[in-house]
């Protein structure tokens, strides 16, 4: 303190040098409150003396100083998630709260108590209407998706919810979300919904484990016999193909003979009609031929029997001499 004296006071505090630190304050705050720089996965939403002015994109932007101008950095490209009945911690570990429990929990259409944790997806997509139009964005976004999907279980049992109506939900969830945050004018658009763990309530897993278990029998037992329809379906199918083509050739080969009788039989008759006594002796030495033509021995017929020699003894008493 010894080394401060009052000339050198006054001249510290010479009028120019109040001004020059002055107009630097005034410059340090002016590009403090003038210059901002958005990032190229936002967009800024400018106000005017508190009105929207414009919507910024990326890069280093200018505005009016001093609180004229004011800007809200949105984040438009990267797709945000929201969890539901359970909390991803920053090590990648899920861990599960009392109130994440309780928001999970829900009564199905069948009356049974059950555990469900799902995720959505969403982006925004007006960053204007995100800005503005509602205050509570998160809780809102929250509370219409629990109403959605508590709404989509109450109306399914809880063997649908575990089994075929898993994606089905998924798809109505998000539509319904989707209707709703554009009426509400949130400015964001639901891009998935996925249902994550779906447990029954405590004390009767072992029962759900045994319903599951005999439906995965019941599908792999019809699979099976589904394999083996399409194994002799097929086979039974081309013999009864082959059994028919079979018995047409027969009916066809049968016609064509019984066609070549009767074609036969008339040009017969018609001889007969010409000759008759000629034509019945030529049909009678046919058939004798006919029955006799593969008989190695010879047969003499008598009808009165008065010429009838026993010539095979005459052969046996030879050999006997």
């Amino acid at each position: 303190m010894k080394n401060v004296t009052p000339s050198r006071v006054a001249a510290v505090l010479r009028p120019a040098t109040v001004l020059l630190v002055i107009a630097a304050v005034a410059v340090i705050v002016l590009l403090g409150t003038s210059v901002y720089i958005v990032d190229q996965t936002e967009e800024a939403v400018v106000t005017r003396f508190g009105r929207y002015h414009t919507t910024a994109g990326p890069g280093l932007q200018f505005k009016l100083p001093f609180g004229i101008d004011r800007h809200y950095v949105v984040n438009v490209k990267n797709v945000q998630t929201e969890q539901f009945g359970f909390r991803t911690l920053q090590s990648g570990i899920s861990s599960t709260y009392a109130s994440e429990t309780r928001e999970s929990t829900m009564l199905t259409g069948d009356l049974n108590i059950i555990d469900v944790e799902w995720i959505i997806q969403y982006r925004v997509v007006d960053p204007v209407a995100w800005t503005f139009n509602v205050m509570e964005r998160e809780k809102t976004i929250r509370d219409v998706s629990r109403s959605a999907i508590n709404m989509l279980v109450g109306d399914r049992t809880i063997m649908d919810i575990m089994g075929p109506e898993r994606s089905a939900i998924e798809i109505e969830g998000m539509n319904i979300m989707n209707e709703t945050f554009r009426s509400f004018g949130l400015g964001i658009s639901v891009i998935a919904v996925k249902l994550q763990n779906i447990d029954p309530p405590p004390g009767v897993q072992e029962a759900f484990d045994d319903v599951n278990k005999a439906e995965q029998d019941m599908n792999r037992l019809i699979n099976e016999g589904l394999q083996a329809y399409n194994a002799e379906i097929p086979k039974a199918k081309g013999e009864s193909e082959r059994l028919i083509q079979v018995a047409q050739g027969y009916a066809t080969e049968r016609l064509n003979r019984t066609q070549g009788d009767v074609a036969r039989f008339d040009s017969v008759y018609e001889e007969y009609r010409k000759a008759p006594e000629i034509t019945r002796r030529r049909l009678y030495y046919e058939m004798v031929e006919e029955v006799f033509k593969d008989d190695r021995e010879t047969v003499i017929i008598d009808r009165n029997f008065d010429n009838f020699l026993p010539l095979r003894n005459l052969g046996t008493a030879r050999g006997g001499n």
